[in-house]
């Protein structure tokens, strides 16, 4: 049986949520990654009142859609960074320029998350972690150890009471690998879990779009992180690196050609999907596949119906007989 196909709403946020899930039934998908934000998801809402979530299942079900994981990326960003200007823009505006109340206001709302993914009856929440070192990440001026091992544990200290909410609620929290994130490549993410003492309740949102511009081959992630894969993204990029255009992306907007790299529509770029899929295969996930839709260079409804019929002509399930059996004698 095939997994099912879903989208994330977190670049349709602009959409009311009962237009989005009419739009996405017709772009060909089974269901939804819903973003807290916009009209989509209200975590207060969601985690205190019964008939707000019972509106949503509503929604989703006049639709023909089914939600498997709802997502807190941007609360969760707000957590584990240092404030600068742009997390203005992730908070409540009354927080603008208050480091300390735009943390403590992510935090709940994290909590509030896993609460309402409680009620919705969903076991995932995916999104970010943030990070107090990602500056850093040149090691000029000089990073020590030091401050890098602090920050680990900030972020540590940071999300162990919100964790603690998760499991009383039964829910996993699937951070997605992803620059400005604490863990951002394949060695980063390694580090996390220790630094969590593997803790159940922490896996990864794998989405191969983050990894493979950064000289990380997404495949082998997945295989050697399986027990961790807690969701899947299906996203693409394409690395068009061309005597002049720099990894890092030279401060130019996404969708601009000159640029070293841009994320593209599923089956426009260079992630190899086949072998994600084999990956998936061998270590039995059953999840979704959710395309996170982001492409500056194509008309988005074109694009996200396009990227479903993708999905569904890359996804295959595994053989359930060896090829060569056929070849062998009584």
């Amino acid at each position: 049986m095939s997994r099912p196909v879903t989208l994330f709403t977190g670049q349709w946020a602009d959409l009311p949520f009962e237009t989005l899930c009419a739009k996405a039934k017709t772009f060909g998908y089974d269901g939804l990654e819903i973003a807290c934000w916009g009209d989509h998801m209200d975590p207060a809402k969601g985690a205190s009142d019964p008939s707000y979530i019972e509106n949503r299942k509503a929604i989703l079900a006049k639709n023909g859609l089914k939600c498997w994981a709802i997502s807190g990326h941007l609360p969760g960003q707000c957590v584990g960074d240092l404030w600068d200007p742009r997390l203005d823009g992730f908070a409540p505006s009354k927080f603008s320029g208050n480091p300390e109340k735009i943390r403590e206001w992510a935090i709940a709302e994290m909590k509030l998350i896993a609460n309402t993914a409680k009620n919705l009856g969903v076991k995932v929440v995916t999104g970010f972690m943030g990070s107090p070192i990602w500056k850093y990440w040149y090691s000029f001026p000089q990073t020590s150890e030091d401050m890098v091992d602090k920050g680990f544990k900030e972020i540590v200290k940071l999300w162990t009471p919100i964790f603690d909410e998760y499991d009383k609620c039964g829910i996993k929290f699937a951070l997605e690998v992803h620059p400005t994130e604490i863990a951002f490549d394949y060695y980063s993410a390694e580090r996390l879990l220790k630094e969590f003492d593997y803790r159940p309740t922490l896996g990864f949102n794998f989405d191969p779009s983050h990894l493979i511009w950064q000289g990380v081959s997404p495949h082998l992630f997945l295989r050697d992180f399986k027990d961790r894969i807690y969701h899947v993204h299906m996203k693409d990029a394409a690395v068009t690196l061309d005597g002049k255009a720099g990894i890092l992306g030279s401060h130019i907007t996404f969708g601009d050609t000159r640029r070293g790299w841009n994320f593209r529509s599923l089956g426009h770029g260079d992630v190899d999907f086949e072998n994600i899929i084999r990956e998936l295969n061998a270590m039995d996930y059953q999840g979704p596949l959710s395309v996170e839709w982001e492409d500056s260079g194509m008309e988005r409804e074109f694009g996200a119906t396009e990227a479903c019929a993708f999905v569904r002509k890359t996804d295959f399930a595994p053989s359930n007989v060896a090829f060569d059996d056929a070849l062998k004698k009584d």
